[in-house]
């Protein structure tokens, strides 16, 4: 089985979602533009659509601009999202892809049942379904989502996020992956019943992703100085 770069462990054009990581405002006023990053273009390495368009609507208002790059490398049998993550890197690096890219593995892990489906979300999805892993965990169990943010550049940076929740029959239209099954800790609705905002203010991949706005602002910051 091939992996979208995105280092999937929820992928294609709809997967897994997750979150938890610091919050960080990008929002810049006219007076104060934001500085210039060395990467106001991000090349986005992944299959997945609703995960470019989750990634879009987070750095809206920030300047950068998001490409969508479609390649796929080898899976592998890995312990943790960021194996998975820096497999993708050394791999798509040595056959030939420039930095800087961007790679995102994102996975639901259920406590109650080892983990599982944990890196093999993808997997997971397209054999089981959510129903079956809700099946395989119950209602009620407690779940959290993964995020693993992969800034691929000659000294690779990593984001990661996480949202705790728990595990509900399914219930909305929207979103990808389980996120029909997963109710954020202090909410009434599942990611799927959410806006892609609602759901991004919460998200494993809204919180990595804001991480990383902020880090390339950072980068702006200090190419200003020079």
């Amino acid at each position: 089985m091939s992996r979208t770069a995105v280092g999937d462990a929820q992928a294609a054009q709809d997967a897994p979602e997750a979150s938890e990581a610091q919050p960080q405002s990008q929002s810049q006023s006219q007076s104060q533009p934001r500085p210039h990053s060395p990467h106001d273009t991000l090349t986005f390495v992944t299959g997945n659509a609703g995960k470019v368009r989750e990634l879009q609507a987070v750095l809206e208002g920030t300047g950068i601009r998001v490409i969508q790059a479609n390649l796929g490398y080898p899976e592998v049998q890995a312990d943790s999202l960021a194996e998975v993550a820096e497999f993708g890197r050394t791999w798509l690096r040595e056959h030939g892809a420039p930095v800087p890219f961007l790679l995102e593995d994102s996975g639901l892990f259920i406590p109650a049942v080892g983990g599982f489906p944990g890196v093999y979300s993808r997997y997971a999805l397209d054999t089981l379904g959510p129903e079956g892993v809700l099946r395989a965990a119950g209602i009620g169990a407690a779940a959290e989502f993964h995020c693993h943010l992969l800034l691929a550049t000659p000294e690779p940076v990593r984001f990661t996020g996480i949202v705790r929740g728990t595990l509900v029959a399914p219930r909305g239209d929207g979103g990808f992956g389980f996120d029909s099954i997963f109710q954020p800790v202090g909410e009434n609705r599942t990611f799927a019943e959410m806006e892609t905002a609602e759901k991004n203010a919460l998200s494993h991949r809204g919180q990595a992703v804001r991480a990383l706005a902020a880090h390339l602002g950072d980068e702006g910051k200090e190419s200003a100085k020079r």
